[in-house]
């Protein structure tokens, strides 16, 4: 009778501890179930945008938030390979979805790989709803008149979606100290400058608020000249109007470079007669900034760092 008791106490037991380990288990699965399918909805400039967190299939129009992705260690599926910046080739592999360029998508291309999560700025802008019936699209342009707001956003909007906070947190906070150390030398000189994009031997100019203005409004720089309205594609000027604006310092971001395989180095049309007559000529202080990240990539975590040592470097020269 003791014998019988005891055995059908231990099976009492067993069958106690097998429902627990399964109740946990069951409890285990549906949170990493939950945690898969867990949500987050975006608001942005055309709209709002839910995608499910970590994303697997991404499409990038957006070489700066390619380049922030590639940063974090988080993969595309689909990118525009016309144009891809040199520091960013690898993108221009098989492995990756050809989807078209950044002007021109591939919408088929695109259909067919049926993404989670599309990211765009403001080449694709118009195209927004277009984008949006395929897959979740979220819009991650600059605000030229609140550049490292919206940088710091867009930034952080991908750190949420992808689960990378503190990563995105850590970047910022190096960026910001580059930043710092930056407008102590730009605060120390008495030098003026102006910013110029060079296209097949035209110029356009670019003050504070404009697309190459966080020169002056985030690290700096004082603007030659406080009137340049601010535009996307900047103000078309002459050589002589650099001439007579003579800024000491020349900011120069050559497009051709950036969209053309052979293109004739902006440099031969820049320093023409005229432009060899200003201060900024003379004491060689005209830069040639990255095309590749100032035309093509900025925004991105690896640009942004990049652009701000190019212009310590230039300065030290």
């Amino acid at each position: 009778m003791k014998k019988w008791t005891f055995w059908m106490m231990l099976s009492i037991v067993a069958v106690v501890l097998a429902a627990c380990g399964g109740s946990e288990e069951s409890q285990t699965g549906a949170s990493e179930e939950e945690k898969q399918g867990e949500e987050i909805t975006i608001t942005h400039e055309y709209g709002e945008a839910t995608v499910q967190k970590n994303p697997e299939k991404v499409v990038v129009f957006d070489f700066g938030v390619l380049d922030t992705l590639d940063e974090l260690g988080i993969e595309a599926a689909g990118v525009p390979q016309m144009n891809i910046p040199a520091y960013l080739e690898k993108y221009e592999g098989e492995q990756y979805t050809n989807v078209g360029s950044l002007k021109e998508p591939d919408f088929e291309a695109i259909h067919e790989l049926q993404p989670d999560v599309i990211f765009i700025s403001a080449r694709q802008a118009e195209l927004y709803d277009q984008f949006a019936e395929i897959a979740p699209t979220i819009f991650m342009g600059l605000d030229e008149s609140q550049y490292m707001e919206s940088f710091k956003g867009n930034m952080e909007t991908i750190g949420k979606i992808f689960g990378k906070e503190d990563e995105v947190k850590a970047e910022l906070e190096a960026i910001d100290q580059q930043i710092a150390e930056m407008n102590e030398k730009t605060e120390a000189m008495d030098k003026k400058a102006l910013i110029v994009l060079a296209n097949e031997g035209k110029v356009s100019a670019y003050g504070p608020a404009s697309r190459f203005g966080w020169i002056h409004d985030v690290l700096g720089f004082k603007p030659a000249d406080e009137s340049i309205e601010s535009s996307t594609h900047g103000q078309g000027i002459s050589f002589e109007y650099i001439l007579e604006t003579n800024p000491d310092i020349m900011f120069v971001i050559d497009r051709s470079a950036a969209i053309e395989e052979k293109a004739e180095p902006a440099k031969e049309a820049i320093e023409n007669d005229l432009v060899q007559k200003t201060t900024a000529y003379q004491e060689g202080n005209i830069i040639y900034l990255d095309a590749d990240y100032w035309y093509l990539s900025g925004g991105g975590l690896q640009s942004m760092k990049a652009m701000v040592k190019g212009m310590e470097e230039a300065l030290n020269e």
